[in-house]
């Protein structure tokens, strides 16, 4: 296959890189800074765009496999904890992903031989703070604002390719198992310094995922031509907070109690705490009926996996 990726010099776009390439497949990573894309994996390359329109690359979907298109500024922020959901920023999160839309669009349009397919993501975010609710895709959309964004702009931001005849499904990822970025790391600091335990009621649900199944579960998604709409990407048994927090200390061998209060990340990093503070219980139905297996169901296998 021939597979390009925008945003793919991210935690999940590397994963994806290298699942792919590791049997062959050619991918073309988008970067606006392909000089400095380094430490991709064998047979991946990296091509310049400009993050808003197809200038320049819109000749490289000509006949491919496949467009995943990952791009847009982190929702939590670049650094290593949360940034703020100031205007600004939540301006940066539209734009980012809105421009990479339309000019995934517009390559799409440009293409006499049209992509199979293309590879839009979301988040369970989508969904708002749902309590205990166990949700599968079919559930109703939030009222938040990364639900209302999510929901009413960056999912059918790539819609226009479907009216064009191409195969389109939508990635609602969870929470990202990896050391190295997202919302596990500064967890490890925390409990390295004998300091983790559970955030605010610990109650709140966690739907993860293994980085290995993420790719997996992407890749699935491509080859199978009867996966259209939106996906789950989460493992078949979410957990709550202080769940996750006890299973993070066996696998450390730290102490899991100390709680970190919901008063103080809310101080600390205002709306964006609510990512922390509420959840979502999310099941992946779609892709277990279409037959997708996991290669990490349980959170502590997950863990000793990644922090291995």
């Amino acid at each position: 296959m021939r597979v390009i990726i925008t945003g793919g010099t991210g935690l999940i776009g590397r994963a994806l890189s290298t699942n792919l390439a590791s049997d062959g497949h050619e991918i073309i990573v988008l970067s606006r800074s392909p000089e400095s894309a380094k430490g991709l994996p064998a047979g991946v390359r990296a091509e310049r765009w400009d993050g808003r329109t197809a200038n320049g690359w819109s000749h490289l979907a000509e006949g491919v496999d496949a467009i995943v298109n990952l791009a847009g500024a982190n929702i939590s922020g670049e650094g290593f904890f949360p940034s703020r959901w100031t205007d600004e920023r939540k301006r940066l999160i539209r734009e980012t992903r809105l421009n990479a839309a339309r000019a995934v669009v517009e390559a799409v349009e440009q293409a006499r031989q049209k992509p199979r397919v293309v590879i839009q993501a979301s988040g369970i975010g989508v969904y708002g703070p749902r309590g205990d609710d166990a949700i599968a895709e079919e559930g109703a959309m939030g009222h938040d604002f990364l639900a209302r964004f999510a929901g009413q702009e960056w999912e059918p931001s790539t819609a226009p390719v479907e009216a064009m005849g191409v195969r389109r499904a939508i990635i609602r990822t969870g929470v990202v198992l990896s050391s190295t970025k997202g919302a596990l790391r500064p967890m490890l600091l925390q409990f390295r310094l004998f300091a983790g335990g559970p955030i605010g009621s610990g109650k709140q649900w966690m739907s993860w995922i293994h980085l290995k199944d993420e790719a997996a579960a992407i890749r699935f998604l491509i080859e199978n031509q009867s996966a259209t709409g939106p996906f789950n990407l989460a493992a078949p048994h979410p957990v709550t907070n202080a769940q996750f927090a006890r299973a993070l200390g066996r696998v450390m061998g730290r102490p899991s109690f100390v709680p970190i209060p919901g008063f103080a990340l809310k101080a600390a990093f205002g709306e964006v705490a609510d990512l922390l503070l509420t959840g979502q219980r999310s099941v992946p139905q779609r892709l277990l009926d279409l037959g997708f297996h996991f290669r990490f169901p349980e959170l502590e296998g997950a863990l000793r996996d990644t922090l291995a």
